[in-house]
């Protein structure tokens, strides 16, 4: 039905019924008007027929108000803008399927791209992987022969979660491993141990522990047992002064377990907390192929962080076995024959002994320690190395005790992780001589013929007559003589020398400022070697340039201004002064002049060699400098240094010791005595080589506050000699022997006598 305005009636309702004159007024369905006041269509329902509202006197005219506000502004009638359904059907359409489609691509997001990350995420909760340490390969001597073993052994261990829910199981597991439980909590605590991995309590466990945890397995949760492979020293000693120490011990280094530091610097080549790890030595130097190569294991871990299982798992593979230059035999010979010298010394009275005011008093020595070098002159190989006092590296074999680590490295002890031969400093006294006499010679200073009389007394020309600081006494040689370089050497006449570091003073124009300082330098003293071990420590010659510099890097330690006098340039002229060289630095210098001035890197590792007797690396010489001299200079200093063994007349400095020593070719060498402070012995230097036309061999031993070096040093030397004699070096056996590199007892050694029981009686001079 239509609406209608005029009646003001909803279409929904009927018409009102039809009323006749008289009938009564109901007061519905009558017409209504729509109060302007209420445009939006309030009703106001009025009982009066002509549906107007009562009014008292005249009616009121209604009030009509302008609308504040269109409707059409708001809202488009119908019947003023034109439809479009389909425009806005088509934008809601595109604004839904940009939204679907931002939907979409998250999803694939999700699901393709991000997949592998949220499943490697969810992996990790679950899945642990683990390396798996290699056994470690072995180190063995020139012959095959093992220095540094392995052995399987059984390792008692615990779980660091099991022990957190179930502590009582500390208490027990001490008391059957005879710990305390506080050392148990530390060995939990120790970050070095993987946390994926049960903690190791007692390494080479007793069978006895073993079976009894098996059998009472509810008594001890956790605790488990597990095979793993330990370094063996299989070698030993001889019988006597070296009882309780092994072959080569500074030499070979010992293992530990990774610090962590090394743990973060190669955290990359696959170690993890609690791996065995080379401390010094080989051991250090030679680390990563003695280390091989970590396995991998995929352990699948609970939500308390205990291993549930093993998903899978690819094998190690062992570390390369490493082939020295040393021999053991020999290096067994070198090792008694100083610990046997130095222990004799102690016990021989020396009427020479000075006291404090330089009188003498006689004293019976106190050597501190020594070292030896034996290497080979034309390669650079070293066969052995020895220094006292030393030690059996076994005692770093399942962790080492505060107390043994504090014997080993107390300078009350003598120090006996330190390896003398690369890291003891010593003044070389006349085995300095070398570099005085060939820079003289190089420099046209003198000739090989050039004579000086030797008095005793040396006065520098040009100091004042009663100046006692000019005048230095030589008391080497035997007596006034006149001699040219080749006889100085012999009986190692210090006035000759003194003689030659005041004419290289007075003619630095001439000659340069340092003139046997440089020559030294191309000997390697004062310089690295460039040896394959750790700490090797470099020596110096003194100079102005070096006090300088000493000077400014410790002005307490060296409080005076740097000068320098022609005293100093006498001194350090004969090995005196502020000049301190290393055994190996000396082994160098000897080995460079014996073979013709070719300066070869000492090598102590001959090759790298897989378990399966594959050849990985071999090592070649090393050159690493020349000596420029002439053939008549050569000539004339290995005179001098053959004279030191074998001459009578004039008698050489060792020519007593080793009288009776038949060497095949013949010896030559050189003794240094250096004085060092007032009221101790001297350290006693010698360095032998031969055969003299073709050496092989250079012999270095010195031995700190041990008295003259023909009588101290010498001995050593000639017993190591007396070996060679015999017992030649021969090739190193690359690739070694598979049966004897796997022999885990020592090798057999000759009959030796002690150092320095010579049969003669011969006057020995000083040197």
């Amino acid at each position: 039905m239509p609406h209608d305005d005029r009646y003001g009636l909803h279409p929904f309702h009927p018409m009102p019924p039809s009323r006749t004159a008289g009938s009564p007024d109901l007061g519905y369905w009558c017409p209504v008007s729509r109060s302007l006041r209420h445009p939006f269509g309030e009703k106001r329902i009025f009982g009066s027929a002509s549906g107007t509202r009562p009014t008292k006197g005249k009616a009121r005219q209604p009030r009509m108000r302008p609308s504040r506000f269109s409707m059409e502004a708001m809202l488009d009638a119908p019947d003023t803008t034109e439809a479009r359904p389909g425009l806005r059907l088509r934008i809601v359409g595109v604004a839904m399927a940009a939204l679907f489609a931002l939907l979409g691509l998250r999803l694939w997001a999700l699901q393709v791209l991000q997949a592998p990350a949220a499943a490697q995420a969810v992996t990790a909760n679950q899945i642990r992987t683990v390396p798996v340490t290699p056994t470690r390969g072995l180190i063995l001597d020139r012959n095959g022969n093992p220095l540094a073993g392995n052995q399987v052994t059984e390792q008692i261990t615990l779980s660091r979660v099991t022990a957190k829910q179930d502590p009582s199981v500390v208490g027990r597991l001490a008391a059957l491993v005879g710990k305390t439980p506080a050392q148990i909590v530390a060995d939990l605590s120790n970050s070095q141990f993987s946390l994926y991995k049960p903690v190791p309590v007692l390494n080479d466990a007793p069978p006895a522990d073993i079976l009894y945890i098996r059998e009472h397995q509810a008594e001890f949760p956790g605790v488990s047992s597990v095979q793993t492979t330990q370094r063996t020293y299989p070698q030993g000693e001889l019988p006597g002064a070296t009882q309780g120490a092994y072959p080569a011990a500074q030499v070979l280094g010992y293992v530990g377990t990774i610090n962590a530091a090394e743990l973060q610097s190669r955290s990359s080549q696959g170690y993890q907390a609690g791996d065995a790890f080379g401390q010094s030595g080989l051991e250090y130097q030679y680390e990563m192929a003695l280390h091989g190569t970590p396995g991998r294991q995929e352990l699948e871990v609970d939500p308390q962080g205990e291993v549930a299982g093993v998903l899978k798992s690819s094998p190690p593979r062992p570390g390369a076995n490493l082939v020295t230059n040393i021999d053991t035999n020999l290096q067994q010979v070198a090792d008694n024959a100083l610990a046997m010298q130095i222990q004799s010394l102690k016990q021989t009275y020396d009427p020479s002994c000075l006291d404090s005011n330089g009188n003498k008093v006689g004293c019976y020595p106190q050597p501190t320690g020594g070292a030896v070098v034996v290497m080979s002159p034309q390669t650079g190989a070293v066969y052995a190395m020895s220094s006292y006092p030393s030690y059996n590296p076994s005692v770093w074999v399942g962790g080492i005790s505060q107390s043994a680590y504090a014997s080993l490295s107390d300078p009350a002890s003598n120090i006996p992780l330190l390896n003398r031969a690369i890291g003891g400093l010593y003044t070389p006294g006349s085995t300095f001589k070398l570099n005085t006499a060939t820079a003289a010679l190089n420099s046209g200073l003198i000739t090989p013929q050039s004579p000086y009389l030797d008095t005793g007394v040396f006065k520098t020309p040009d100091c004042q007559y009663n100046s006692t600081t000019c005048i230095f006494h030589d008391s080497a040689g035997d007596g006034p003589g006149t001699y040219n370089v080749s006889s100085a050497l012999t009986v190692s006449s210090d006035a000759f020398f003194y003689r030659l570091g005041y004419l290289f003073y007075a003619g630095a124009a001439q000659y340069g400022q340092t003139p046997i300082q440089d020559q030294a330098a191309q000997y390697s003293l004062g310089q690295l070697t460039g040896i394959d071990l750790p700490g090797e420590v470099q020596g110096r010659v003194d100079s102005l340039a070096v006090r300088t510099k000493l000077h400014a890097e410790a002005p307490k330690g060296f409080p005076n201004p740097p000068t320098w006098y022609t005293g100093d340039n006498i001194e350090m002229a004969f090995g005196q002064g502020g000049t301190y060289i290393t055994p190996i630095e000396q082994a160098v210098a000897y080995s460079t002049f014996a073979n013709g001035g070719t300066r070869y890197a000492p090598q102590v590792a001959a090759a790298v060699v897989s378990p399966t007797g594959k050849v990985i690396t071999k090592f070649a010489p090393q050159v690493v400098g020349h000596v420029t001299m002439s053939a008549s200079t050569h000539q004339a200093l290995l005179a001098g240094f053959t004279g030191v063994v074998q001459s009578a007349n004039p008698q050489g400095t060792a020519y007593g010791t080793f009288q009776g020593l038949n060497f095949p070719g013949g010896l030559a060498g050189k003794t240094g005595t250096a004085d060092t402070t007032r009221g101790k012995e001297p350290t006693a230097w010698f360095v032998g080589f031969g055969p003299t036309a073709d050496p092989q061999y250079v012999v270095v031993c010195v031995i700190d506050q041990a008295g003259y070096g023909a009588t101290a040093a010498a001995p050593v030397v000639r017993d190591i000699f007396s070996y060679l004699a015999t017992h030649p070096i021969g090739p190193a056996a690359v690739p070694p022997d598979e049966k004897t590199s796997q022999a885990t007892k020592g090798i057999d050694l000759p009959a030796l006598a002690p150092a320095g029981t010579t049969t003669t009686t011969t006057t020995t001079l000083p040197g």
